[in-house]
Protein backbone atom coordinates (compact mmCIF):
# COMPACT_ATOMS: atom_id res chain seq x y z
CA UNK A 1 0.00 0.00 0.00
CA UNK A 2 1.59 3.34 -1.07
CA UNK A 3 1.24 5.87 1.96
CA UNK A 4 1.31 9.44 1.98
CA UNK A 5 1.76 12.12 4.58
CA UNK A 6 -0.68 14.70 3.79
CA UNK A 7 0.19 18.49 5.76
CA UNK A 8 -1.63 21.74 5.80
CA UNK A 9 -0.57 24.60 7.20
CA UNK A 10 -1.39 28.07 7.94
CA UNK A 11 0.91 30.94 9.16
CA UNK A 12 -0.04 34.43 11.05
CA UNK A 13 2.69 37.12 9.93
CA UNK A 14 2.38 40.75 10.55
CA UNK A 15 4.47 43.46 8.42
CA UNK A 16 6.83 41.06 6.70
CA UNK A 17 8.24 41.12 3.34
CA UNK A 18 8.60 37.25 3.37
CA UNK A 19 9.94 36.46 -0.10
CA UNK A 20 11.44 39.14 -2.65
CA UNK A 21 10.99 39.72 -6.33
CA UNK A 22 13.89 41.94 -7.14
CA UNK A 23 13.12 45.52 -8.07
CA UNK A 24 10.06 47.05 -8.17
CA UNK A 25 9.28 48.38 -11.49
CA UNK A 26 6.32 50.34 -9.79
CA UNK A 27 7.94 52.60 -7.17
CA UNK A 28 9.68 56.18 -7.48
CA UNK A 29 12.47 55.31 -5.49
CA UNK A 30 15.50 53.40 -7.34
CA UNK A 31 16.38 51.56 -5.07
CA UNK A 32 13.27 49.71 -4.61
CA UNK A 33 12.42 46.12 -3.62
CA UNK A 34 9.19 44.01 -4.61
CA UNK A 35 7.32 41.31 -2.91
CA UNK A 36 5.65 38.75 -4.54
CA UNK A 37 2.56 38.49 -5.47
CA UNK A 38 -0.03 37.35 -8.02
CA UNK A 39 -3.52 37.82 -9.28
CA UNK A 40 -6.70 35.68 -9.34
CA UNK A 41 -10.16 36.77 -10.29
CA UNK A 42 -8.99 40.45 -9.93
CA UNK A 43 -7.59 40.11 -6.95
CA UNK A 44 -4.09 40.44 -5.24
CA UNK A 45 -2.59 37.11 -3.05
CA UNK A 46 1.33 37.73 -1.84
CA UNK A 47 2.93 34.77 -1.69
CA UNK A 48 6.34 32.72 -0.98
CA UNK A 49 7.91 30.34 -3.40
CA UNK A 50 7.88 26.68 -2.99
CA UNK A 51 12.12 26.39 -3.28
CA UNK A 52 11.91 29.06 -0.90
CA UNK A 53 10.04 26.98 1.67
CA UNK A 54 12.08 24.60 0.71
CA UNK A 55 15.47 26.41 2.10
CA UNK A 56 13.60 27.57 5.35
CA UNK A 57 13.23 23.69 5.51
CA UNK A 58 16.52 22.09 5.09
CA UNK A 59 17.95 25.21 6.95
CA UNK A 60 16.30 23.92 9.89
CA UNK A 61 16.75 20.23 9.61
CA UNK A 62 20.50 21.32 9.19
CA UNK A 63 20.49 24.29 12.18
CA UNK A 64 18.10 21.77 14.99
CA UNK A 65 18.28 18.40 13.73
CA UNK A 66 21.72 18.11 12.58
CA UNK A 67 21.94 16.74 9.03
CA UNK A 68 24.70 17.27 7.20
CA UNK A 69 23.81 18.43 3.54
CA UNK A 70 25.07 16.90 0.66
CA UNK A 71 27.66 19.42 -1.36
CA UNK A 72 26.74 21.51 -4.07
CA UNK A 73 29.24 20.69 -7.51
CA UNK A 74 29.33 23.71 -10.01
CA UNK A 75 30.04 22.56 -13.58
CA UNK A 76 33.02 24.58 -15.67
CA UNK A 77 32.40 26.35 -18.07
CA UNK A 78 28.79 25.64 -17.89
CA UNK A 79 25.60 27.27 -15.56
CA UNK A 80 24.79 24.00 -13.94
CA UNK A 81 25.16 22.63 -10.35
CA UNK A 82 24.21 19.40 -8.84
CA UNK A 83 24.54 17.95 -5.57
CA UNK A 84 26.42 14.46 -4.75
CA UNK A 85 23.56 12.68 -5.60
CA UNK A 86 24.51 9.80 -2.04
CA UNK A 87 21.00 9.63 -1.02
CA UNK A 88 22.27 7.09 1.66
CA UNK A 89 24.76 9.17 2.86
CA UNK A 90 23.21 12.75 2.73
CA UNK A 91 19.53 12.66 3.49
CA UNK A 92 18.66 15.53 1.76
CA UNK A 93 19.60 13.93 -1.12
CA UNK A 94 17.31 11.53 -0.03
CA UNK A 95 13.87 13.55 0.96
CA UNK A 96 14.60 16.64 -1.15
CA UNK A 97 15.59 15.03 -4.59
CA UNK A 98 18.08 15.85 -6.89
CA UNK A 99 18.76 15.95 -10.91
CA UNK A 100 22.07 15.80 -12.38
CA UNK A 101 22.55 15.48 -16.34
CA UNK A 102 25.72 15.13 -16.98
CA UNK A 103 27.91 13.30 -19.33
CA UNK A 104 31.76 12.09 -18.26
CA UNK A 105 34.77 10.56 -20.25
CA UNK A 106 35.28 7.44 -20.62
CA UNK A 107 38.27 6.28 -18.84
CA UNK A 108 40.49 3.12 -19.04
CA UNK A 109 41.80 1.03 -16.03
CA UNK A 110 44.89 3.67 -15.22
CA UNK A 111 42.21 6.57 -15.62
CA UNK A 112 43.61 7.59 -19.05
CA UNK A 113 40.88 9.12 -22.00
CA UNK A 114 39.02 6.23 -23.85
CA UNK A 115 39.60 6.71 -27.38
CA UNK A 116 37.19 6.08 -30.64
CA UNK A 117 38.38 4.87 -33.88
CA UNK A 118 38.15 8.61 -34.84
CA UNK A 119 40.54 9.31 -32.33
CA UNK A 120 38.16 11.54 -30.29
CA UNK A 121 37.42 10.98 -26.50
CA UNK A 122 34.70 8.93 -25.97
CA UNK A 123 31.50 10.00 -23.14
CA UNK A 124 28.94 8.01 -21.02
CA UNK A 125 25.76 9.22 -19.41
CA UNK A 126 26.45 9.29 -15.75
CA UNK A 127 22.79 11.55 -15.19
CA UNK A 128 21.12 10.24 -12.18
CA UNK A 129 17.77 12.16 -10.93
CA UNK A 130 15.61 11.51 -7.69
CA UNK A 131 12.04 12.48 -7.53
CA UNK A 132 11.54 14.38 -4.15
CA UNK A 133 9.75 12.30 -1.73
CA UNK A 134 8.65 15.57 -0.28
CA UNK A 135 6.61 17.93 -2.44
CA UNK A 136 5.41 21.31 -1.45
CA UNK A 137 3.19 23.91 -2.77
CA UNK A 138 3.99 27.78 -2.49
CA UNK A 139 2.93 29.61 0.66
CA UNK A 140 0.33 31.68 -0.24
CA UNK A 141 -2.26 34.76 1.45
CA UNK A 142 -5.35 33.28 2.02
CA UNK A 143 -7.14 36.29 1.36
CA UNK A 144 -6.86 39.21 -1.04
CA UNK A 145 -3.69 41.17 0.73
CA UNK A 146 -2.62 44.75 0.09
CA UNK A 147 0.88 45.70 0.31
CA UNK A 148 2.88 49.12 1.17
CA UNK A 149 5.59 50.57 0.06
CA UNK A 150 7.21 51.20 3.47
CA UNK A 151 10.00 53.92 2.28
CA UNK A 152 13.78 54.51 4.51
CA UNK A 153 16.73 55.82 4.40
CA UNK A 154 20.51 55.16 5.05
CA UNK A 155 21.69 58.35 7.15
CA UNK A 156 24.70 57.13 8.70
CA UNK A 157 27.38 59.19 6.16
CA UNK A 158 27.83 62.56 5.46
CA UNK A 159 26.20 64.14 2.74
CA UNK A 160 22.24 63.39 1.45
CA UNK A 161 20.62 60.31 3.02
CA UNK A 162 20.08 56.95 0.38
CA UNK A 163 16.59 56.59 0.19
CA UNK A 164 15.02 52.84 -0.50
CA UNK A 165 12.00 51.18 -0.16
CA UNK A 166 10.01 47.49 0.40
CA UNK A 167 6.88 46.04 0.03
CA UNK A 168 5.45 45.00 3.55
CA UNK A 169 2.32 43.21 4.10
CA UNK A 170 0.18 41.30 7.29
CA UNK A 171 -1.52 37.95 5.96
CA UNK A 172 -2.89 34.51 7.33
CA UNK A 173 -0.99 31.95 4.63
CA UNK A 174 -1.62 28.85 3.65
CA UNK A 175 0.56 25.89 2.46
CA UNK A 176 0.62 22.17 1.96
CA UNK A 177 3.00 19.77 1.64
CA UNK A 178 3.64 15.92 0.78
CA UNK A 179 5.82 13.00 1.73
CA UNK A 180 5.62 9.47 0.35
CA UNK A 181 6.12 7.24 2.58
CA UNK A 182 7.39 4.55 0.48
CA UNK A 183 9.74 6.18 -1.22
CA UNK A 184 11.67 7.96 1.42
CA UNK A 185 15.05 5.24 1.40
CA UNK A 186 14.13 3.66 -1.53
CA UNK A 187 16.19 3.85 -4.66
CA UNK A 188 16.12 2.09 -7.94
CA UNK A 189 19.25 1.88 -10.30
CA UNK A 190 18.43 0.52 -13.66
CA UNK A 191 18.72 3.07 -16.75
CA UNK A 192 14.87 4.19 -17.65
CA UNK A 193 14.85 8.23 -17.41
CA UNK A 194 13.28 9.12 -13.31
CA UNK A 195 14.41 5.84 -12.30
CA UNK A 196 18.10 6.39 -12.29
CA UNK A 197 18.69 7.41 -8.81
CA UNK A 198 21.72 5.60 -8.22
CA UNK A 199 24.82 3.90 -10.24
CA UNK A 200 25.77 0.51 -10.44
CA UNK A 201 28.64 1.81 -8.99
CA UNK A 202 27.15 3.20 -5.74
CA UNK A 203 24.89 0.85 -5.43
CA UNK A 204 27.24 -1.81 -5.38
CA UNK A 205 29.16 -0.02 -2.48
CA UNK A 206 25.75 0.99 -0.44
CA UNK A 207 25.33 -3.35 -0.54
CA UNK A 208 28.85 -3.81 -0.09
CA UNK A 209 28.43 -1.27 3.39
CA UNK A 210 25.38 -3.00 4.72
CA UNK A 211 23.74 0.06 4.07
CA UNK A 212 21.24 -1.38 2.18
CA UNK A 213 18.57 -4.57 1.65
CA UNK A 214 17.01 -5.47 -1.96
CA UNK A 215 13.67 -5.79 -2.61
CA UNK A 216 11.79 -6.67 -5.83
CA UNK A 217 10.22 -3.59 -7.87
CA UNK A 218 6.52 -4.47 -7.68
CA UNK A 219 6.05 -2.29 -10.84
CA UNK A 220 9.13 -2.41 -13.16
CA UNK A 221 9.93 -5.90 -14.83
CA UNK A 222 12.88 -6.89 -16.78
CA UNK A 223 13.26 -7.91 -20.42
CA UNK A 224 12.67 -11.25 -19.09
CA UNK A 225 9.67 -10.17 -17.07
CA UNK A 226 11.23 -10.68 -13.37
CA UNK A 227 11.15 -7.79 -11.24
CA UNK A 228 13.72 -4.89 -11.15
CA UNK A 229 15.15 -4.83 -8.00
CA UNK A 230 15.14 -2.21 -5.27
CA UNK A 231 17.56 -1.19 -2.61
CA UNK A 232 16.20 0.38 0.80
CA UNK A 233 17.68 1.89 4.01
CA UNK A 234 16.73 0.19 7.22
CA UNK A 235 13.23 1.04 8.87
CA UNK A 236 15.11 3.20 11.86
CA UNK A 237 17.12 5.06 9.48
CA UNK A 238 13.82 5.85 6.94
CA UNK A 239 12.11 6.68 9.99
CA UNK A 240 14.32 9.13 11.48
CA UNK A 241 14.59 10.85 8.30
CA UNK A 242 10.37 11.11 7.62
CA UNK A 243 9.95 11.61 11.74
CA UNK A 244 12.47 14.54 11.63
CA UNK A 245 11.51 16.01 8.28
CA UNK A 246 7.75 16.82 10.15
CA UNK A 247 9.26 17.86 12.98
CA UNK A 248 11.53 20.96 11.92
CA UNK A 249 7.62 22.42 10.81
CA UNK A 250 7.85 22.87 14.96
CA UNK A 251 10.54 25.08 14.43
CA UNK A 252 11.43 26.11 11.06
CA UNK A 253 12.24 29.58 10.58
CA UNK A 254 13.22 31.86 7.50
CA UNK A 255 11.75 34.75 5.11
CA UNK A 256 13.62 38.27 3.83
CA UNK A 257 13.92 41.38 5.43
CA UNK A 258 14.60 39.25 9.29
CA UNK A 259 16.37 42.21 10.44
CA UNK A 260 14.09 44.71 10.61
CA UNK A 261 10.74 42.28 9.66
CA UNK A 262 11.44 39.62 11.84
CA UNK A 263 8.26 37.02 11.17
CA UNK A 264 7.22 33.52 12.94
CA UNK A 265 6.57 31.02 10.30
CA UNK A 266 6.15 28.45 11.86
CA UNK A 267 2.18 27.39 11.88
CA UNK A 268 0.06 28.30 13.79
CA UNK A 269 -2.69 26.20 12.62
CA UNK A 270 -1.75 22.44 10.80
CA UNK A 271 -3.58 19.20 9.95
CA UNK A 272 -1.80 16.11 9.47
CA UNK A 273 -3.07 12.72 8.46
CA UNK A 274 -1.54 9.48 6.23
CA UNK A 275 -3.67 8.66 3.21
CA UNK A 276 -3.69 6.23 0.32
CA UNK A 277 -4.22 8.83 -2.35
CA UNK A 278 -1.63 10.75 -3.93
CA UNK A 279 -4.15 14.17 -4.06
CA UNK A 280 -4.20 16.54 -1.06
CA UNK A 281 -7.35 16.61 0.35
CA UNK A 282 -7.53 19.84 2.68
CA UNK A 283 -6.37 22.50 -0.40
CA UNK A 284 -9.66 24.36 0.43
CA UNK A 285 -10.58 24.54 4.29
CA UNK A 286 -8.99 27.86 4.74
CA UNK A 287 -11.20 30.55 2.73
CA UNK A 288 -11.00 34.40 2.37
CA UNK A 289 -14.72 35.88 2.96
CA UNK A 290 -15.96 39.21 2.02
CA UNK A 291 -16.77 41.14 -1.33
CA UNK A 292 -12.56 41.74 -1.33
CA UNK A 293 -12.03 38.70 0.03
CA UNK A 294 -10.36 40.33 2.77
CA UNK A 295 -10.88 38.18 5.58
CA UNK A 296 -9.48 34.40 6.37
CA UNK A 297 -11.69 31.82 7.52
CA UNK A 298 -11.61 27.82 8.23
CA UNK A 299 -14.38 26.32 6.50
CA UNK A 300 -15.29 23.67 9.07
CA UNK A 301 -18.16 22.33 6.81
CA UNK A 302 -15.51 21.83 4.03
CA UNK A 303 -13.32 20.02 6.26
CA UNK A 304 -15.90 17.71 7.43
CA UNK A 305 -16.65 17.11 3.80
CA UNK A 306 -12.85 15.96 3.40
CA UNK A 307 -13.31 13.59 6.18
CA UNK A 308 -16.59 11.81 5.02
CA UNK A 309 -15.07 11.93 1.32
CA UNK A 310 -11.71 10.38 1.64
CA UNK A 311 -12.82 8.26 4.66
CA UNK A 312 -11.49 5.14 2.55
CA UNK A 313 -8.58 6.67 2.33
CA UNK A 314 -7.55 7.92 5.41
CA UNK A 315 -5.44 5.34 7.56
CA UNK A 316 -5.16 6.21 11.39
CA UNK A 317 -6.15 9.49 13.01
CA UNK A 318 -6.03 12.62 11.67
CA UNK A 319 -4.26 15.22 13.70
CA UNK A 320 -5.10 18.53 13.99
CA UNK A 321 -3.36 21.70 15.94
CA UNK A 322 -4.02 24.80 16.59
CA UNK A 323 -2.26 27.60 18.84
CA UNK A 324 -3.78 29.66 21.31
CA UNK A 325 -5.17 33.27 20.19
CA UNK A 326 -5.53 32.12 16.34
CA UNK A 327 -8.99 31.93 15.19
CA UNK A 328 -10.21 31.39 18.42
CA UNK A 329 -13.53 31.13 16.93
CA UNK A 330 -13.30 28.22 15.47
CA UNK A 331 -12.81 26.47 19.07
CA UNK A 332 -15.61 25.32 19.54
CA UNK A 333 -16.47 23.73 16.22
CA UNK A 334 -12.87 21.89 15.69
CA UNK A 335 -13.26 20.21 19.45
CA UNK A 336 -16.82 18.81 17.62
CA UNK A 337 -15.02 17.21 14.88
CA UNK A 338 -13.89 14.59 17.88
CA UNK A 339 -17.37 14.09 18.76
CA UNK A 340 -18.45 13.84 15.48
CA UNK A 341 -15.30 11.87 14.00
CA UNK A 342 -13.49 8.62 16.32
CA UNK A 343 -10.36 9.49 13.95
CA UNK A 344 -10.18 13.19 15.27
CA UNK A 345 -7.94 14.92 17.62
CA UNK A 346 -7.67 18.42 17.93
CA UNK A 347 -4.71 19.63 19.94
CA UNK A 348 -1.94 22.06 20.36
CA UNK A 349 0.69 22.97 17.06
CA UNK A 350 3.51 20.57 19.05
CA UNK A 351 1.41 17.93 20.41
CA UNK A 352 -0.56 16.97 17.23
CA UNK A 353 3.26 17.09 15.19
CA UNK A 354 4.85 14.92 17.95
CA UNK A 355 1.63 12.69 17.90
CA UNK A 356 1.32 12.41 14.34
CA UNK A 357 4.97 11.41 14.34
CA UNK A 358 4.34 8.77 16.94
CA UNK A 359 1.30 7.37 14.26
CA UNK A 360 3.68 6.92 11.13
CA UNK A 361 6.39 5.27 13.09
CA UNK A 362 3.74 1.96 12.79
CA UNK A 363 3.04 2.72 9.38
CA UNK A 364 6.01 2.29 7.59
CA UNK A 365 6.97 0.31 5.35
Amino acid sequence: MNLKTQGFILLDVDVVALNNAGKSSSSNFDNAVATKKLYKNGKTYTYVSGQAWRYWWRETLKNDFGWIMSPIIKVDDKNQTFTACNPAKYPDDDVFGYMKALKDLKRDGDGNPILNKKGKEETENVSATRVSPLKNSVIVSVSSTSTEEHSSSMTRHEGNPVLYSKMEYSAIMKGMFSIDLNQVGLFSSYNKTGFKNLSDELKSEYISQDLVKEIDDPYVKTKSGEPQKLVQLEKSVREKRIVETISALKTISGGAMQTNNMADVTPKFIILATTTSGNHPFSHIAVGEGQKSERALLNIEGLKEVLNDYKEQIKGTVYIGKRSGFMDECNDSLKALEAEFENVKVLTINQAVDQYCEQVKTQLP
